[in-house]
């Protein structure tokens, strides 16, 4: 892969799974991969960035060797996804420490509201290929 690109995601999150496969259903190029925080990939990058493996409180996106979190990781993900998607990330000229309290309070409330799963996702056959483990 010329780029790397993989969205990390809290596996067990309804919100998050339904993101995810919003986002799979809308890039026509596979150029995205995911991982779940949970799994062995997303722990050691929480591991090396120095954030905590229990909490899976944000949406990360690691594009080649940036790491970018939550609302700024969501835009990140926009611009990348291209067609209109990209003018969202004119929002990024929105500090994130205005924008986060937002990304934080949806955060917070997300297995009220959307529910939660027992295990993490598991991608069908035909989507295996997109989905990092280790």
């Amino acid at each position: 892969m010329d780029q790397e690109r993989v969205i990390l995601f809290d596996g067990v999150c309804n919100l998050c799974n339904a993101s995810v496969q919003i986002l799979i259903s809308k890039d026509k190029n596979r150029s995205l991969k995911y991982a779940s925080l949970q799994s062995p990939y997303g722990q050691r990058l929480l591991e090396q960035q120095g954030w905590s493996q229990s909490v899976f409180d944000s949406f990360v996106y690691k594009r080649n060797e940036q790491i970018h979190q939550r609302s700024s990781a969501f835009l990140m993900v926009m611009k990348d996804l291209g067609s209109w998607y990209q003018l969202l990330y004119g929002f990024i000229i929105i500090p994130s420490v205005l924008r986060d309290p937002f990304y934080n309070l949806v955060a917070k409330f997300r297995y009220r509201i959307w529910g939660k799963r027992s295990e993490c996702y598991v991608p069908t056959p035909e989507l295996e290929s997109l989905f990092l483990e280790d």
